[in-house]
C-alpha cells in the first residue's frame, strides 16, 4: 500500500509518499519540501496574501502530479499555523480538493502536536523511554512530552512563536542587531514561560526546517542528506556557535553557506533563537534532530 501526505505549513509545504512494507513498517518512496511562505504577513494582517496563496497552490499542483505518478491509494492533506490564524484559507482548501480530490483539514495545535510526536520518533532510537518533541515552524512551535514506546502523550501545546512570525515582528536590520536578536529570544522565553516543568530525564527531540537546517549548516552539508541528519545529536554549544555565525552575516552571505536553503536565510536566525530559548527553558545540553514530523505521523495513521 502506498500513502501520500501533505503538510501545508506557514513557511514550507512538505510531501511524503511512503509504502507499507511486509513487516508493517513505512518506507519513504519520495519526499519533497518547498518553501512557499504561506504565512507571509499573517502575524500583522491575519489574512493570507494573494501571492502567498498562488505560490502554495503552484506547489500543490506539482505535488498532485507526483502523487498521481507514484500511485498513492490514500491521500491526506493538513494545514497548520498559517491556515489556523488567517483568513483566505478557503482558496487553498478548494485547490486541494480540485487537484487531489480530498479535503484539506486545518488541524488544531493540539492535533499538530500529536502528529508531530508520532512522526518525529519514526526511525530513530532514544535511550530514554520518555522524550520531549518540539517543532519550530514558521508561525508556531509545538511541544509534546510523552512515552516514545507506547506513544502515550502527557502534555501537548502549540505556542505562537515561530521563525517567520518573530522575524516579521522584530527584525529590521541585516544582519539582525543585538537588540533584535534579544527581542526574539525574550519573546520566545516569554511565550514558553507557561510551559510546565518537564522531567529532566526526557531528552529533547527537535524536528522541522529550523532544526534540520541548523544540523545541515553544522555539518556543512551540500546537498542535504536526510539520513545523516535523522537521529543526529547536536550540543547546545554547537547550536549557539551556528546561530552566532548565521546572525553575523547579511542575508546575501548567509545564503551561500553549505547546508542552508537560500529561501530560509531570512528566518533561520529567529528559528535558531527559538531553539536556544527552548533548550534554555529545559536546561538541556543537547538535542536529537529528527527529519520527520507531521507528514510521517499522518502516513502512519493512513497506513493502518
Amino acid at each position: 500500500m502506498r500513502v501520500a501526505t501533505i503538510d501545508i505549513g506557514t513557511n514550507t509545504v512538505l510531501l511524503l509518499v511512503a509504502e507499507k512494507r511486509a513487516d508493517g513498517a513505512l518506507a519513504p518512496v519520495e519526499e519533497h519540501a518547498t518553501i512557499t511562505r504561506l504565512g507571509q504577513g499573517v502575524d500583522e494582517t491575519r489574512a493570507l496574501a494573494p501571492e502567498a496563496i498562488a505560490r502554495t497552490n503552484g506547489c500543490l499542483d506539482r505535488y498532485a502530479e507526483i502523487v498521481q505518478r507514484l500511485g498513492a491509494s490514500r491521500v491526506a492533506v493538513v494545514g497548520t499555523s498559517a491556515m489556523r490564524d488567517a483568513g483566505g484559507g478557503d482558496a487553498v482548501r478548494a485547490h486541494v480538493k480540485a487537484k487531489l480530490g480530498v479535503e484539506a483539514r486545518t488541524i488544531s495545535g493540539e492535533e499538530e502536536a500529536r502528529l508531530t510526536f508520532r512522526g518525529a520518533l519514526s526511525g530513530i532510537e532514544v535511550a530514554s523511554p520518555r522524550v520531549v518533541v518540539f517543532d519550530i515552524g514558521g508561525g508556531s512551535t509545538e511541544i509534546v512530552h510523552g512515552d516514545r514506546v507506547t506513544r502515550a502523550i502527557d502534555f501537548a501545546k502549540s505556542y505562537d512563536v515561530g521563525s517567520v512570525r518573530l522575524t516579521e515582528r522584530f527584525v529590521r536590520s541585516d544582519p539582525p542587531s543585538d537588540d533584535e536578536r534579544k527581542a526574539i529570544y525574550d519573546a520566545a522565553r516569554g511565550a514558553l514561560a507557561s510551559l510546565p516543568a518537564l522531567p529532566s530525564d526526557a531528552p529533547p527531540v527537535g524536528i522541522a526546517g529550523t532544526m534540520t537546517t541548523l544540523a545541515a549548516v553544522s555539518l556543512e552539508m551540500d546537498p542535504y542528506d536526510a539520513a545523516r541528519v535523522h537521529g543526529l545529536e547536536l550540543s547546545k554549544q554547537e547550536i549557539e556557535r551556528v546561530v552566532k555565525r548565521l546572525a553575523s552575516l547579511p542575508q546575501d552571505e548567509r545564503k551561500k553557506l553549505p547546508g542552508l536553503e537560500p529561501k530560509r536565510a531570512d528566518v533561520i536566525v529567529a528559528g535558531g533563537l527559538v531553539a536556544l530559548a527552548f533548550l534554555d527553558h529545559l536546561g538541556a545540553s543537547s538535542v536529537v534532530v529528527s527529519d520527520r514530523g507531521v507528514r510521517w505521523g499522518l502516513a502512519e495513521e493512513l497506513a493502518i
